[in-house]
């Protein structure tokens, strides 16, 4: 799959235009994600060097992205070509509900997900967040 990832409030906490701290597992789930053989793409509303900065931010932590605010690598923008990135999941804090935690979303991607999506504020309550660390610790 194409799966777009917003970067504030998705992947770090919103602190734009600087950079906020990692969202927990954010990184590490989407690189488990991208291993699976899927295409990440980040859409965002950073541009400039506060796109550099967020770019470098993933690249450092071992995270580099298919495209950047682009269908595929080679996209160059006109006015011809629609600003709206073709994916088959788009992963954002403003999506309708929220941000469902990282595992859930891993979970989800891969088939795993028993709960429906939207009960991520639930299953946070009862120690969801400990199973997905011992998961990530395996």
């Amino acid at each position: 799959m194409i799966i777009a990832v917003d970067f504030d409030g998705t992947i770090v906490e919103h602190r734009y235009p600087d950079l906020g701290k990692e969202i927990p597992f954010a990184i590490e789930s989407l690189k488990l994600i991208q291993e699976q053989g899927h295409q990440l793409i980040l859409w965002t509303y950073r541009a400039g060097k506060e796109l550099d900065a967020a770019v470098e931010f993933c690249k450092e932590n071992g995270l580099e992205f298919y495209a950047v605010n682009k269908n595929y690598p080679e996209e160059i923008f006109d006015d011809s070509i629609s600003r709206k990135i073709n994916a088959d999941i788009y992963i954002d804090d403003r999506n309708f509900g929220g941000l469902p935690s990282w595992g859930e979303i891993y979970m989800h991607i891969q088939g795993e997900n028993t709960l429906p999506f939207w009960t991520g504020h639930i299953t946070r309550k009862k120690g969801f967040s400990q199973l997905i660390r011992n998961f990530f610790e395996k």
